[in-house]
């Protein structure tokens, strides 16, 4: 009898959060829709067709959270002198409408983050949220699902990461990364988000750890998460990254929903739209969207970045911003602690852009 009062009230949970949801996302050709509209639908910048973009930001640490007491001092608040990960969520959470009244449709957060040092070779600190046999932890949970009832109410489209390279070999081997792959696609359903674009991992190369996150293996990942079906037959569209500069191989753009490439290292603009171009002949190859949604180069005021020129090619384009040498609490949206409003002159030279190119100011 308690096992059927579970079902009973397990079902009915999950009915009453597909009612409440507001957004959902899709893609035809190459242009996404929110609700069956194109975003940004008819808006031209600069002789440049914005319509059906996903202009994004990478914000990979709004469930971040440090189990190694040896290294959670290095993420204390300036003025409590401790951390605090209930916060974080919350202050991204209140972020989020500011960021979504800049015309920002889309952000990148991940199951694991990332460096919250914004670039690191040695990650001892753990910021996983799977356990050892690959269920997700319910704490990271909780600040999840806060961080994507606000994005489905803002009419928003987060880009949900399952893996991190500096945290993945904490799953030791392939088969609890299939486990944590089911797990995280399983909670993602029973949410009842249909606002939700998936990255198996962020850039993939072959050295990741387990094996099955590199090239030659990911699309085992891919393909199980594209056969995995929610309530109503709702599938999630996916796809992963690679890294700065790298074009994706021909047999994960084959199976993907949409392509995701990185501009970290490409200084020049114009290589930028060269990598669209190059994605676009490939083989395996058919119209989807093209997005970066990691790119460390700003330039924002100047009237050609790596921003404009992927927007020139008709490709969505995703900020990266982490706190530089001797910068303070206020720059950088990648390192821990993070001050999650535009609080920095480099963050405002983007939401200012963003808002030009969006005209929504």
């Amino acid at each position: 009898m308690k096992k059927r009062l579970f079902s009973f009230f397990f079902t009915f949970a999950i009915a009453a959060n597909l009612c409440a949801q507001k957004t959902e996302v899709s893609i035809v050709g190459d242009s996404f829709r929110i609700n069956g509209e194109p975003t940004y639908r008819g808006r031209v910048w600069k002789g440049h067709s914005i319509e059906g973009l996903l202009l994004n930001s990478r914000m990979v640490q709004g469930i971040f959270d440090d189990a190694n007491p040896e290294t959670m001092a290095r993420w204390k608040y300036p003025e409590t002198g401790r951390w605090d990960a209930d916060r974080n969520t919350t202050e991204f959470i209140a972020a989020m409408k500011v960021w979504r009244a800049h015309g920002l449709l889309s952000f990148t957060i991940n199951f694991q983050g990332g460096s919250p040092e914004g670039y690191s070779h040695n990650q001892t600190w753990d910021n996983n949220a799977y356990t050892d046999g690959g269920e997700i932890k319910p704490a990271y949970a909780a600040r999840l699902k806060r961080i994507l009832d606000a994005a489905d109410q803002l009419g928003m489209v987060p880009i949900v990461g399952y893996f991190y390279f500096g945290q993945s070999p904490r799953l030791k081997t392939d088969d609890v990364a299939v486990r944590a792959t089911d797990s995280a696609t399983r909670w993602l359903f029973e949410g009842g988000w249909k606002n939700l674009l998936i990255e198996i991992n962020n850039e993939t190369n072959p050295t990741y750890q387990p094996p099955i996150l590199r090239p030659d293996r990911v699309t085992e990942l891919i393909q199980s998460v594209k056969n995995a079906r929610g309530p109503g037959g709702h599938r999630f569209l996916v796809g992963t990254s690679f890294g700065g500069g790298a074009i994706p191989t021909t047999n994960i753009v084959a199976l993907s929903d949409f392509i995701l490439i990185h501009g970290n290292g490409v200084g020049n603009p114009a290589r930028i739209g060269e990598m669209i171009r190059q994605v676009r002949e490939l083989p395996t190859y058919r119209a989807m969207p093209i997005l970066f949604n990691e790119d460390d180069h700003f330039d924002f005021d100047k009237p050609m970045n790596n921003f404009v020129a992927a927007i020139s090619e008709h490709a969505s384009w995703g900020y990266f911003d982490y706190r530089m040498k001797d910068e303070s609490f206020n720059d950088g949206y990648q390192s821990v602690p993070v001050n999650w409003q535009i609080s920095s002159p480099r963050k405002k030279g983007f939401f200012d852009l963003l808002a030009e190119i969006t005209g929504v100011k």
